[in-house]
């Protein structure tokens, strides 16, 4: 089965643009256990313009079910963060500093020692690690020899082609891509732009998908459609 692990970025937008404690960050990961979701997906920036660090701390305490922890590992506050807290996965996103979204995976092959020595720093606390990456054999070649259990596809590219009306043409490097990762014996997630619209043909090309990271299309779905409803429609599109 192929988990949702709902991000909960947007929650803190809002509250962030206010001022005060409303919406709750805790409360909506609280909330986004209860209605269904296989976990829970923070991802800090430096400048703390949406989740905040202390907001991490207090949603470790809270977490029943999966705890990914999403962000820019050069930082080392960062990385202070991830070992203080011990999510049961980091996700490791080559972000620049103020960067708006992730827009890029990894090169694993010109950063293969750094990505060595920062993952065997996440794996001896016991730590599972995924990296975001593009869908390119080589740099599937490149995650496995880094040592990273997972990689997480980042599947803009893909969004953008389905929106477009060609699934096929849109697909066919991440299939190409996760089937390297199998063979390698690498975990495999996926995120960025995933909706409820474009999600289940991708879960069909790719069954044996371990993990979808979906945070700014399902928050927006759930404007209109509730929290609950929308958690529960996404996981519909992963059976």
């Amino acid at each position: 089965m192929t988990k949702l692990s709902v991000n909960i970025n947007k929650f803190a937008t809002l509250r962030n643009s206010r001022g005060g404690n409303n919406p709750d960050v805790v409360k909506a990961a609280i909330d986004a256990q209860r209605f269904g979701a296989d976990g829970v997906t923070v991802h800090p920036r430096p400048d703390e313009r949406h989740i905040r660090y202390d907001d991490v701390r207090q949603v470790k305490k809270i977490i029943t079910t999966e705890f990914n922890i999403e962000g820019n590992c050069t930082e080392q506050k960062f990385v202070d963060l991830v070992l203080e807290t011990k999510p049961d996965q980091v996700t490791l996103v080559p972000d620049a500093l103020g960067q708006l979204t992730s827009d890029h995976g990894w090169d694993t092959i010109k950063n293969k020692k750094y990505l060595q020595d920062i993952i065997g720093v996440f794996k001896k606390a016991g730590i599972r690690v995924s990296i975001f990456v593009d869908p390119d054999i080589k740099i599937v070649e490149g995650a496995a020899a880094t040592g990273t259990d997972r990689i997480e596809l980042y599947t803009e590219g893909y969004a953008k082609q389905y929106a477009a009306g060609n699934k096929q043409a849109a697909v066919k490097l991440y299939v190409e891509a996760a089937i390297k990762a199998k063979e390698l014996g690498l975990g495999l997630n996926a995120g960025h732009d995933l909706d409820r619209h474009n999600l289940q043909y991708f879960k069909q090309q790719i069954p044996w998908l371990d993990e979808v990271s979906i945070g700014h299309a399902l928050i927006c779905d759930a404007l209109y459609l509730g929290f609950e409803n929308a958690i529960q429609l996404y996981k519909r599109q992963l059976h």
